[in-house]
């Protein structure tokens, strides 16, 4: 696997969507943003530093028009941060290494996959199709899709 790192050279090519969000902390609008509906199974990684966040084996409709996943595929490259912003307390969650703002966890999610909800900007993620795992560096995560189990169908209701 590659040495996962704030790039500076890939934060300049993020467009002005991605930066607001990664960089700014920013929210991006709910039913209008790429992965929200995605259902191709595969992983999703930051778009700065290229780690391994999410996989679609741990995504679920939540009905809040944002990407939401029970858990992070490597739970080391997702990090919480208190949030006080908004006159609201949540939890932020950043990727460890890119240093990324992705979204925020909460604990309204699927009861039986352990209940938490992590509800993620699209503009932050960079998605890899199953199918182009092994050639773009992840073959190691080949293995999650190997079992058929589809966890997809959970329909929890909540916000970002």
């Amino acid at each position: 696997m590659s040495d996962y790192k704030k790039d500076p050279e890939q934060v300049a090519r993020l467009t002005p969507e991605q930066y607001r969000i990664t960089q700014q902390n920013a929210t991006e609008p709910a039913f209008a943003n790429e992965f929200w509906d995605n259902k191709e199974p595969g992983l999703y990684v930051d778009v700065v530093s290229g780690e391994p966040l999410f996989a679609s084996t741990d995504k679920y409709d939540s009905h809040s028009g944002w990407p939401s996943f029970t858990c992070p595929v490597e739970p080391g490259n997702v990090l919480e941060k208190a949030d006080r912003t908004y006159g609201m307390v949540r939890t932020e969650v950043r990727s460890a290494h890119g240093d990324s703002h992705l979204g925020h966890v909460f604990e309204d999610g699927p009861p039986e996959a352990g209940g938490l909800r992590y509800c993620i900007n699209s503009a932050a993620l960079r998605f890899i199709p199953v199918d182009d795992l092994e050639r773009e560096g992840y073959g190691a995560y080949r293995r999650l899709f190997d079992d058929t189990n589809d966890k997809t169908n959970y329909t929890e209701k909540g916000s970002h």
